[in-house]
């Protein structure tokens, strides 16, 4: 029988995990570190004394598994974290759904592996999940950071030859994501609570440029097939155009320039460049895309050296689920009335994964400074309750039926 949530000890979960790899007041897990796994195998200990029946698959994704009958929800997010990050990004989605399953919901508690894409496959565990990534592409993947192939580093993590979790979407009324918002928008407008009505799609691609290393003295400029001066002209062409053909709140970021050699007193022969574009409308995603290509041959045909677009990811947009986003926002009154706003999100997210195979919805609550993605990220824990608790109205509505 389902009880009411305990919010204290959905507090305590939640800094008993940020202890695991703490950096500074942040955490620092990257996806396999033996801090990951540490957390994993935590988590695992948690929802088997929740009544749950936990697996940790060989990607590494967590599954808490309710055993009682239907119907029921699966409620998740990840937890390892980017490289010296913040303490919730994901991780209180995860403890959120740990809180439900000790209520005594019927729910399915995971913990997805490598959202944060420190391996080149983009959203490995939920893609994996729904049966969408090949042994080709885990063959294939990296780590971003120092280049460790995925398979030696799922076998330096003990998951090499553990089976792998597919999910039955047909066994879930939906999927539910409880995270911080990562932006500003609702501490700005005083509010508490987000129901997300979309999550943007990322299309990330590889910008490559080969020139001619040479020496920084002897070689006239008039001679020169600098790798690094092209990279650079063409991000500000990039720049100076996307604002004719984006949409009204998309992004674009260059993560990374790679400089090879990288020495003061060499002239680059190459440049790399990870560089990505976000928004909700494929549209628009497409029209940006179009855009960076015609550059790209313009750039070709002025400079002097060659530029290379590499396809990384193209995700796809994903729409929340109008009856889970209906019972969020009935809860989201109940707990916090007036204090919450509609809000497309920002960032990407394994919900918009779990979209492609049943209902989903975000809830978001607000990021003190908008910070994210770095150790100083934090949300009062009053807003945190207050998410937790919107959280449980709206998953025993849906389990009720009232979607």
């Amino acid at each position: 029988m389902p009880q009411a949530i305990d919010t204290d000890a959905f507090l305590r979960d939640l800094h008993a995990l940020r202890a695991i790899g703490r950096f500074k007041t942040g955490v620092h897990r990257p996806t396999y570190s033996p801090e990951d796994m540490e957390a994993r195998r935590w988590l695992a200990d948690r929802l088997t004394e929740c009544g749950l029946d936990a697996t940790i698959d060989g990607l590494g994704t967590v599954l808490g598994r309710h055993p009682g009958p239907g119907p029921h929800l699966l409620v998740g997010s990840h937890i390892e974290s980017q490289n010296e990050a913040g303490w919730l990004d994901g991780a209180l989605g995860v403890v959120a759904g740990l809180a439900l399953a000790r209520a005594g919901l019927p729910v399915d508690v995971c913990a997805f592996a490598d959202e944060e894409g420190h391996f080149d496959v983009g959203f490995l565990g939920s893609r994996a999940a729904l049966g969408e990534v090949s042994e080709a592409e885990i063959d294939g993947a990296r780590n971003r950071t120092d280049g460790t192939p995925l398979r030696a580093a799922l076998e330096r993590a003990g998951l090499a030859g553990r089976p792998r979790l597919r999910l039955d979407p047909a066994r879930y009324r939906g999927f539910l994501e409880l995270h911080i918002e990562q932006g500003t928008q609702l501490e700005r407008a005083g509010l508490h609570l987000g129901i997300v009505t979309g999550i943007v799609a990322i299309w990330q691609y590889r910008i490559v440029v080969e020139g001619r290393q040479d020496h920084a003295g002897g070689t006239t400029m008039a001679e020169r097939r600098d790798a690094g001066l092209t990279a650079v002209r063409l991000l500000a062409a990039i720049d100076a155009a996307f604002p004719r053909v984006c949409g009204e709140a998309s992004t674009w970021t260059t993560g990374r320039i790679a400089l090879d050699p990288g020495a003061p007193s060499i002239i680059p022969g190459r440049a790399e460049v990870l560089f990505q574009f976000r928004d909700v409308s494929t549209a628009v995603l497409e029209r940006m895309e179009a855009e960076l290509r015609a550059l790209i041959r313009e750039s070709n045909r002025r400079e002097r050296c060659a530029v290379e677009l590499v396809t990384v990811s193209r995700a796809v947009p994903a729409a929340c689920d109008p009856g889970l986003m209906r019972a969020l926002s009935e809860a989201a009154e109940e707990v916090c009335p007036g204090g919450w706003r509609t809000m497309p999100s920002g960032a990407g997210h394994d919900a918009q994964n779990m979209a492609r195979a049943m209902p989903a919805a975000m809830l978001f609550v607000p990021s003190i400074g908008g910070i994210s993605h770095h150790w100083a990220e934090d949300t009062a824990e009053s807003d945190l309750v207050l998410g937790l608790r919107a959280l449980d109205g709206a998953a025993r509505r849906i389990l009720q039926g009232a979607p």
